[in-house]
């Protein structure tokens, strides 16, 4: 969002409040609500403020009206089947109330006198309906029943009409508060389920992975044991059988090398998905409720960037997609990084992701078309302050720019640009790419370049 947008945007929430604001008074001033309403009302707030337990709101909920006008109260809600039932009344408190099932009379949606009781719809917050299913299509959580309704004048009944909208809003947001401590344990459990269920028994494919590589090993030496056998009774055999023998001895050979790089590309996609699976199902990231990083000196180019290519190279074959298998980009050298090897290698597999979705063919100075992917890396020097410098990590594609409209919200969640063609995705890896180089101290960013489009991430060296 652009400067001219965002003061818009400020300016029209800050005329929006003021409005609010005035029509409150305007409010507050046709209501006329004398020192006691206004004290019922202020001790309502504070308490409900002060006491969290459930049982002591219900209670404040009944008892102020009591206190103040010794007038009897219930509180109905809407149990889990749907039913509306009293939770609460004036006279019982603390001990179970009578359960009088308000079904008969419907739901009542607005206030209305019934054997002289004046029921009062409590309302909940419309903007949050979608966090409590249970609620009505009109955010009705109950009813507020006040008795006798003959000693209630209509100035009585709209204060209590006032009462029970502020009984709304602090129940409705206790019921969200209780439905996400629910979330959180739940959250906790998933997560020792995970590491349960999931992480350990992961952890036995690398035992079944260490035998498999053992028959492969096994099967590649008996073929050339018995490539050697055959050589060797070249002097005794007859033609006849060495030409039966020796085409099924090439057919052995080309088995096991077929199922040798079956392995190792089997073996690379399991450890790169055992990877990601653990660093982002860390217990550490749900306690904090973000990510944790777990930083350590790491080689870049051996580490993060080969495996991850091993992983699409693949793809930017079927693609007919060019890449520079042999890095040349990345100095020879080790590049020591600290980082976290997870985190940063999803960031990775997310720009080759979309390297491979949107790179295309494009005319060079020639006149010849290219399409192809390249990696990079360069000394940025005191990027981040005096003696403090980067490294940018670059993945570049061919392809036309990236419209400038679209430049300043390509890192936004789930913001897709205009050129996404049919290409499938969700507008999230950028931004899990921003968020985990920002984690890193780093910062992540686009830049179009001479041929195609540069994305890339600066860390601190």
């Amino acid at each position: 969002m652009d400067t001219q947008n965002v003061n818009g945007f400020v300016g029209e929430r800050a005329s929006f409040i003021k409005k609010r604001i005035s029509e409150k008074i305007k409010d507050y001033d046709q209501y006329v609500f004398t020192t006691h309403q206004d004290c019922a009302l202020k001790t309502f707030f504070d308490l409900a403020q002060e006491l969290d337990d459930q049982r002591d709101f219900y209670t404040i909920c009944v008892w102020i009206p009591k206190v103040f006008y010794q007038l009897e109260c219930g509180l109905h809600l809407m149990n889990q089947k749907g039913n509306i039932e009293m939770v609460c009344d004036s006279e019982n408190l603390y001990r179970d109330p009578s359960k009088r099932n308000l079904d008969a009379l419907g739901l009542i949606e607005e206030q209305t006198v019934i054997n002289d009781s004046f029921f009062v719809p409590i309302r909940g917050n419309i903007e949050l309906l979608a966090s409590l299913p249970l609620l009505s299509t009109k955010g009705l959580l109950g009813v507020f029943e006040i008795h006798p309704a003959k000693r209630l004048t209509e100035h009585m009944k709209l204060f209590f009409e006032k009462y029970v909208n502020r009984i709304g809003f602090q129940l409705h947001n206790r019921l969200i508060t209780e439905k996400n401590k629910e979330h959180l344990q739940f959250i906790k459990n998933l997560v020792n389920d995970i590491g349960h269920n999931v992480i350990v028994p992961n952890m036995y494919f690398k035992l079944f992975f260490r035998r498999m590589k053992g028959k492969i090993d096994r099967a590649k030496a008996l073929g050339n044991e018995i490539r050697e056998r055959v050589d060797g009774a070249g002097q005794v055999c007859d033609d006849k059988a060495i030409q039966e023998i020796d085409p099924l001895s090439s057919e052995l050979k080309y088995l096991n090398e077929s199922m040798e790089d079956q392995f190792q590309e089997i073996l690379s996609h399991y450890e790169q998905t055992s990877l990601f699976l653990e660093t982002l199902l860390r217990r550490s990231h749900f306690e904090e409720g973000r990510y944790v990083i777990e930083p350590k000196l790491v080689n870049f180019r051996e580490k993060i960037i080969r495996p991850q290519l091993n992983r699409y190279i693949q793809r930017f074959k079927e693609r007919t997609i060019a890449f520079d298998n042999q890095l040349s980009g990345i100095p020879d050298e080790e590049i020591m990084v600290v980082a976290d090897l997870g985190l940063i290698s999803q960031a990775y597999a997310n720009l080759f992701s979309n390297a491979i979705k949107y790179a295309r063919e494009v005319k060079d100075q020639e006149g010849g078309t290219q399409k192809f992917v390249a990696v990079g890396m360069e000394i940025l020097g005191n990027y981040f302050g005096e003696e403090r410098d980067g490294i940018k990590f670059n993945v570049f594609s061919t392809g036309p720019h990236i419209p400038s409209e679209d430049v300043p919200r390509l890192f936004e969640e789930g913001y897709r640009g205009k050129n996404v063609e049919k290409e499938y995705g969700t507008g999230h890896g950028l931004h899990f790419i921003k968020e985990v180089v920002e984690l890193h101290g780093g910062v992540a960013g686009y830049e179009p370049t001479q041929l195609g489009n540069n994305f890339y991430f600066v860390l601190p060296k």
